[in-house]
């Protein structure tokens, strides 16, 4: 990285303590001229599985401590990196916290779960293949936040089994594709893969090339929203159909 490249937007994100697999992709995708800054969040059990209960209490749990840290870099946008953390509350509570961190911060807020509307919206996909390493309650709550949204789930596939908060990212990136293939249906225009634990990213072109349609995971959608907020370009880093809305 050239010191130049270090005058740019600086990025901050928020990551869940356990999770191993957000701050790499994050940096894979990272868009030229900009850094990523992260902090990590508590609010959880680790030694309890990752359910909604637990989701949604890291939802609600107290982060101006972690607003602080990150406001200390001075970011150009936060992006908080749990998806079911706010999905499991619903689109108000989304947006109400995306308000806060902007509030706390001064930064442009980005959610992980809104990020899948606005790749969704993008893609102008209204049905969908959903599939994710979460428990049944989060799956039932993650598919009517899409419906809040005008997006019907025609076709869902879950993991099968309980992951603890370290067994969602120790997903393969092959057990990924086979998951998305399950949730794909003539019907879906686009397949959803949710989670910014789950290794979804190195898999996106592989499931598209299968499929022949758009695949939107967490991590890749925080990416095209920060793109679109600051106006920033594809770089080769960034996989999927869907930057090519950019």
């Amino acid at each position: 990285m050239s010191q130049d490249a270090r005058k740019g937007p600086k990025i901050g994100v928020l990551v869940p303590f356990t999770n191993t697999n957000l701050e790499p992709d994050m940096l894979a995708m990272c868009p030229t001229g900009c850094t990523m800054h992260f902090q990590r969040l508590g609010g959880y059990d680790v030694e309890e599985i990752p359910d909604a209960e637990q989701m949604a209490g890291l939802g609600a749990s107290d982060i101006d401590h972690d607003l602080r840290m990150i406001a200390g870099v001075r970011p150009k946008a936060v992006i908080y990196g749990c998806t079911s953390a706010t999905l499991t509350h619903g689109p108000r509570f989304d947006r109400d916290l995306a308000a806060k961190i902007n509030a706390r911060t001064g930064a442009f807020s980005i959610t992980a779960a809104g990020s899948l509307i606005t790749a969704l919206q993008a893609l102008k996909a209204t049905q969908v293949g959903f599939a994710s390493p979460y428990v049944g309650d989060i799956n039932d709550q993650a598919i009517a936040f899409l419906e809040q949204h005008s997006v019907e789930t025609v076709q869902r596939a879950d993991i099968g089994r309980a992951l603890d908060n370290y067994g969602q990212g120790e997903l393969s990136p092959n057990e990924v594709f086979e998951l998305a293939l399950k949730a794909d249906t003539p019907r879906a225009q686009a397949i959803v893969l949710s989670c910014t634990d789950m290794r979804s990213v190195e898999t996106i072109q592989h499931i598209e090339e299968e499929v022949g349609k758009p695949v939107v995971a967490s991590n890749q959608a925080m990416i095209f929203s920060l793109c679109r907020l600051l106006g920033l370009t594809r770089n080769p880093g960034m996989p999927g159909m869907l930057f090519d809305r950019l």
